[in-house]
């Protein structure tokens, strides 16, 4: 492996809070056991119930982490970006996946196997640790989902996942904010537990409130405090 590949690799782990706070040293080392992924739009990485055998984490591209019912409906628990991971729960308990994991676009990922990430995390009290917070703050944001589901109408609950997934996409705050949108209705549907119809007459109607103003393959959030506000009613 060159110079610049391994450099391209340590800038991709020091993006992932997993690897954070990690010493340089222990990155070099994990960069030099990764693979490189690609994978297409709508492209399944791995499918529930697969044996777990390696760690992901994201350079360029989205991910979406879904569950699937008995009679085909999908259910979108998580949608990741770069520098996040996932894959480790199975790394960590060696059960089969519990969940599938499909390419939202196009999508570039770092592969780390199993025994290379148990080896690391043995060695690095650091990185035991910073798995341990991730794996509490994706406890709290699936139980956060639970309660959304119970005690939310549809409309605040898609309300609610823009304004997330903006505050995600724009940590600054400001009150306009343009997301890349890879996302299809169906999507949006599948992460709020509604149907495609429902969502779009949501947003038209979002946007007819000039809340929403709807690009190709953009969303623009006109007035974050006041879509944020319509997720409380």
């Amino acid at each position: 492996m060159t110079m610049d590949a391994e450099r391209l690799r340590i800038n991709s782990l020091a993006r992932c809070a997993l690897f954070a706070s990690v010493p340089v040293e222990t990155l070099a080392t994990v960069a030099r056991q990764m693979r490189g992924r690609r994978f297409g739009r709508n492209e399944v990485i791995f499918h529930q119930g697969d044996p777990g055998d390696a760690l992901y984490i994201i350079s360029d591209g989205s991910v979406k982490i879904l569950l699937h019912s008995t009679e085909g409906e999908e259910a979108i628990i998580a949608t990741l970006r770069p520098g996040d991971f996932f894959g480790e729960l199975s790394l960590l308990d060696r059960e089969p996946r519990s969940a599938t994991a499909k390419a939202l676009e196009p999508t570039e990922a770092w592969e780390l196997p199993r025994e290379a990430l148990r080896r690391l995390i043995d060695a690095d009290v650091g990185l035991r640790d910073a798995l341990l917070t991730a794996l509490s703050t994706k406890l709290r944001r699936a139980t956060g989902h639970v309660e959304e589901l119970h005690f939310l109408d549809l409309a605040g609950r898609l309300a609610l996942r823009l304004v997330r997934l903006a505050a995600e996409s724009n940590p600054e705050g400001a009150s306009t904010v343009r997301l890349d949108w890879p996302y299809t209705q169906s999507d949006l549907a599948s992460m709020i537990g509604g149907t495609r119809q429902s969502v779009n007459r949501l947003l038209s109607g979002l946007e007819a409130d000039g809340l929403v103003r709807i690009e190709r393959d953009t969303l623009v959030i006109t007035d974050m405090e006041r879509l944020a506000a319509r997720a409380e009613h």
